[in-house]
C-alpha cells in the first residue's frame, strides 16, 4: 500500500490525478482492497464489510479503458463506493445484515445504485449494519459487531456503522447510508465524517429494504463536505417508484457544488438549540467541543443565536416517531418482491425462521403487534406535524438559516451498550434536512489513541440543502476537525 498517495484522497484530487495520468482506477481500487484485507478481518478486525465486490478490479479495468478512450470523466468516474447492505444490487446479495436473507440477490438495482453506476462509480463493497437497520450499534447476525476504528472498545454508531467505520479507515472513497432515526448521522458523528440526511423526498428509497417509509431516506457519507455534496448530487432525483420524490422535483436542478463557498458562514444566522445539550458531567466533553465550533462559526462571520425553546429528543422517539408502527407493513412490501428462492417473504417468516440476531427480537415482536391503522399511529402523525410547525416558527421568529446542536449528548457507546441521548431524531420525525460534521474529539485514553470523534448537526428548513452546504463548507474551510484513525 502506498499510504501517502491515496490516504484521505478526495474525489476532485482523484479525478485530477486520473486526467493527468498520474493514477489509474485499478490502482485506486487495489489500494482500498488492500486496506480492507489488512484491517477488516486482520489487525484491529473492524468487521465493517459484509462482502467485497469480486469484480471490482474488472470494473476498474473497464473504466480505465473507457477513460483513456473517451477522455470523459463522469461525476463519480472510478470512485469506489461503500454501500450499506440494505440497498439492492443485482450483482451482489442484499441481506440487511440478516441470516434470513443470506445469499439473496435482488432482481433489480435500487434507484440510487443505478444512479451510482451511471455516474461511473464502483461499488467496491457492501457494509455491515444493525440488522434490518433496527437499532444503532451495528450488530448483525450475518457478520456480528462492527468496531469503531478510533476506539475498538466502542461501537461505530449505527445503523450505518459499517459504512462509517469503513470510510474512517479508508476502505473506500465515499459511502451510502440510510437513515430512519439517526442512522446516517450517528456513524458520521462517531467516525469523524460528514453525513447528510436530505429532506424527505430528495433521494429515492425504491429498492432499499425499508424500516419506515414515513421517515426513511438514504444519504451520503464522506470524509469532506465537498465529497458528500458530489455524492448527493448523483443519488438525488425524481423516481416514479417513490412518489415522495415528486416533492423535490424543482430542487434537483440546483447546482449544490456552486454552494461550496469558503465564506459560507458570512451573514448566516444560526440558532444554538440549547435544550439538545446535556447538563451532566458525562456530557461536558461533547459540549466543550461543540461550543468551540460555535466560537469558530462566529469568528467566520455567522451570528449565533441562543434558542431556549424546549424540544425533548426522548419525547420525539417515544411519542412521535412511527418507525415501529411502519415496520411490519413496509418490510412486508419489500420481502414480497424477493425471488421465490429466498427463505422469507414476510416479517412473520423472519420471526419464525429464527435467523436473526436475538438483539432485534424484541423490536420485531413489538412491530408485529403494531399497525398504521391504530389510533396511536394517527396521533403520532399529528404530533409530527406539530413539531414541524414548531420548528418552522422557531426559525421564523429568530430569523434563522439553521439550527445546530450535538448529534448526541454522549460519546458513542461501548460495545454491548446502547446508543442513548441521540438528537438526530429531530430531523427524522420532521423530514427536515441536516448535515452532521466533525466537531472534534474527546480526551485521549488508553483505548482511544487520539480520542473519540464528536459530531455536530446542522438542521434547516425543508429543501434548504444549499444553505446547509454553505454553512458546513464554510466551517470546514476554517480547518477540518477530521482526523485519520491510528490502526
Amino acid at each position: 500500500m502506498v499510504e501517502n498517495r491515496f490516504l484521505e484522497i478526495t474525489i476532485s484530487q482523484y479525478h485530477h490525478e486520473l486526467i493527468e495520468g498520474h493514477m489509474t482506477i485499478r490502482e485506486m481500487v487495489q489500494f482500498y482492497l488492500d486496506r480492507i484485507e489488512a484491517f477488516d478481518q486482520k489487525g484491529p478486525k473492524l468487521n465493517a464489510i459484509i462482502m467485497v465486490n469480486p469484480d471490482a478490479l474488472i470494473e476498474a479495468d473497464r473504466l480505465d479503458l473507457e477513460t483513456r478512450q473517451s477522455g470523459i470523466i463522469r461525476p463519480l468516474q472510478g470512485v469506489p463506493v461503500i454501500l450499506k447492505d440494505n440497498v439492492n444490487t443485482v450483482d451482489l446479495p442484499t441481506t440487511a445484515g440478516s441470516k434470513s436473507l443470506e445469499g439473496v440477490i435482488p432482481e433489480t438495482d435500487a434507484y440510487i445504485a443505478q444512479r451510482l453506476r451511471a455516474a461511473g462509480a464502483i461499488i467496491i463493497a457492501k457494509s455491515n449494519l444493525h440488522e434490518f437497520a433496527i437499532w444503532g450499534e451495528t450488530l448483525s447476525s450475518i457478520l456480528g459487531q462492527t468496531l469503531n476504528p478510533y476506539d475498538l472498545t466502542r461501537t461505530p454508531g449505527g445503523s450505518s456503522g459499517g459504512t462509517g467505520a469503513a470510510l474512517a479507515a479508508n476502505f473506500g472513497l465515499v459511502g451510502i447510508g440510510t437513515d430512519t432515526i439517526n442512522s446516517v448521522r450517528s456513524p458520521s458523528s462517531a467516525n469523524s465524517l460528514v453525513g447528510i440526511r436530505p429532506t424527505l423526498g430528495y433521494v429515492s428509497r425504491s429498492g432499499i429494504i425499508p424500516y419506515s417509509y414515513t421517515q426513511d431516506t438514504a444519504g451520503p457519507m464522506a470524509r469532506t463536505v465537498e465529497d458528500a455534496v458530489r455524492l448527493l448530487e448523483v443519488i438525488r432525483g425524481y423516481d416514479v417508484e417513490d412518489e415522495v420524490t415528486a416533492w423535490g422535483h424543482t430542487h434537483f436542478k440546483v447546482d449544490l457544488k456552486s454552494h461550496l463557498i469558503k465564506e459560507g458562514l458570512t451573514a448566516k444566522r444560526i440558532g444554538i438549540l440549547n435544550h439538545f445539550f446535556g447538563k451532566q458531567a458525562v456530557h461536558q466533553e461533547i459540549n466543550q467541543a461543540v461550543h468551540q465550533v460555535i466560537q469558530e462559526m462566529s469568528e467566520k462571520g455567522a451570528t449565533m443565536v441562543e434558542v431556549n425553546e424546549i424540544i425533548d429528543s426522548d419525547y420525539l422517539v417515544n411519542n412521535v416517531s412511527v418507525h415501529l408502527y411502519d415496520l411490519k407493513d413496509h418490510l412486508n412490501l419489500y420481502l414480497k418482491t424477493l425471488p421465490r428462492s429466498a427463505r422469507v417473504h414476510s416479517m412473520a417468516e423472519v420471526l419464525n425462521s429464527g435467523l436473526f440476531h436475538p438483539g432485534i427480537k424484541e423490536n420485531l415482536l413489538k412491530a408485529s403487534e403494531l399497525s398504521t391503522t391504530m389510533p396511536e399511529y394517527s396521533q403520532r402523525i399529528l404530533e409530527r406535524e406539530k413539531i414541524k410547525q414548531q420548528l418552522m416558527h422557531i426559525m421564523a421568529d429568530y430569523d434563522l438559516d439553521a439550527l445546530i446542536y450535538p448529534h448526541q449528548k454522549q460519546l458513542t457507546c461501548k460495545v454491548g451498550g446502547s446508543q442513548d441521548e441521540r438528537n438526530g431524531v429531530l430531523a427524522s420525525v420532521t423530514g427536515f434536512p441536516s448535515i452532521c460534521v466533525p466537531a472534534g474529539f474527546s480526551a485521549v485514553t488508553e483505548t482511544a489513541k487520539i480520542g473519540v470523534p464528536i459530531g455536530m448537526e446542522i438542521l434547516g428548513r425543508p429543501f434548504s440543502e444549499p444553505i446547509l452546504v454553505e454553512i458546513a463548507y464554510g466551517l470546514e474551510t476554517n480547518g477540518s476537525h477530521r482526523k485519520l484513525p491510528q490502526l
